[in-house]
């Protein structure tokens, strides 16, 4: 963070994707972030798999062919048009933005994030670490590019993890340590919990909760950024009676200070809305004051973290080879 950088205005989404629909979630990306522009912000943040939308049917049924094959003739590639699109978006209206998406990689689906900068350039692209639980039947696991996750910008330095890689403290640690002032946590439509035996965790209030739990561990601003789901994705992907998202709402976008409080005021969850904050960077400093786990309050001759950041291949030629070697034998 530059010491001259006193307050930064944000923007974090609180919309519905299209789903299933790469040229309208373009458009519509597009539209957002131009809206943001006006209101001055120097950030616009998505959630998770915002283009083409959250497949939300693999928590109501194993297998449905026609929606996975849609879903991954929509999903946005890294060196794409559509990505060009966005990019250019960005770069005309003078700010960044952290966009999650699936990521088609010759017809393979990751759970991925791209930090694109003001002036249009992508400034790091990661994919999710894990797929949780159901999202194994579409996304496929990261190698390194799962540590690809923070960037300076010319405001600050921004980063970000998507969804329940936020209770991973081994990967948490490591994206802390690259010294972000402002997180994008992005996740798909939340509901609350029912008082019965579904997972706290898994509701709007649990994952509240790791935001908040995120921003007090990283002394950082944290963007929690959902989605909405109205009854066009109810139908669009048939998920009526499921066991989730299969209701109105899902909308709990927020903002956290590096305290843990809550800095906007809370949206009706079947909203949409941009929500805008005015980043005081300075408390960033107060509150690592009292404690840095990446700073004055760790103890590295006790703890510490060995990452590969080395992205794995299916095929290797000659000289891959004796470069990973040479690789392997530097971190000796």
């Amino acid at each position: 963070m530059s010491s001259q950088t006193t307050s930064v205005r944000v923007a974090v989404t609180q919309a519905e994707p299209e789903w299933l629909d790469i040229a309208a979630g373009v458009a519509k990306t597009c539209e957002l972030i131009i809206l943001a522009a006006q209101e001055r912000a120097k950030l616009i943040a998505f959630p998770e798999c915002w283009i083409p939308g959250y497949p939300c049917w693999i928590w109501t049924r194993l297998l449905d062919v026609s929606l996975n094959v849609a879903y991954v003739k929509n999903s946005l590639r890294l060196d794409s048009p559509e990505m060009r699109e966005i990019q250019l978006r960005a770069k005309n209206n003078n700010i960044a933005v952290s966009l999650g998406f699936a990521e088609n990689s010759n017809n393979s689906v990751y759970i991925a994030q791209v930090l694109i900068g003001p002036d249009g350039e992508i400034k790091n692209h990661r994919r999710k670490m894990k797929p949780t639980h159901m999202e194994r039947t579409i996304f496929g696991d990261a190698s390194g590019e799962c540590f690809d996750s923070v960037s300076e910008l010319p405001f600050s330095r921004v980063g970000a993890l998507s969804c329940w890689e936020h209770i991973q403290p081994l990967l948490k640690y490591h994206t802390i340590s690259q010294q972000e002032d402002i997180h994008v946590a992005a996740w798909p439509s939340l509901f609350p919990h029912t008082g019965g035996s579904d997972l706290w965790s898994m509701s709007t209030e649990g994952c509240q909760s790791l935001s908040q739990t995120y921003a007090i561990e990283s002394q950082c601003f944290v963007l929690h950024c959902t989605t909405v789901l109205t009854e066009k994705g109810i139908k669009r992907m048939n998920t009526t009676g499921g066991t989730l998202m299969s209701s109105p709402g899902g909308g709990s976008s927020a903002v956290f200070g590096p305290d843990g409080r809550r800095l906007t005021e809370p949206v009706e969850s079947t909203t949409e809305e941009i929500i805008f904050a005015d980043l005081d960077m300075d408390m960033i400093i107060a509150t690592k004051l009292f404690a840095d786990a990446t700073g004055h309050y760790s103890r590295p001759d006790l703890m510490c973290l060995n990452v590969n950041k080395q992205i794995k291949k299916m095929v290797y030629e000659d000289e891959d080879v004796l470069e990973t070697r040479d690789e392997i034998k530097d971190e000796e």
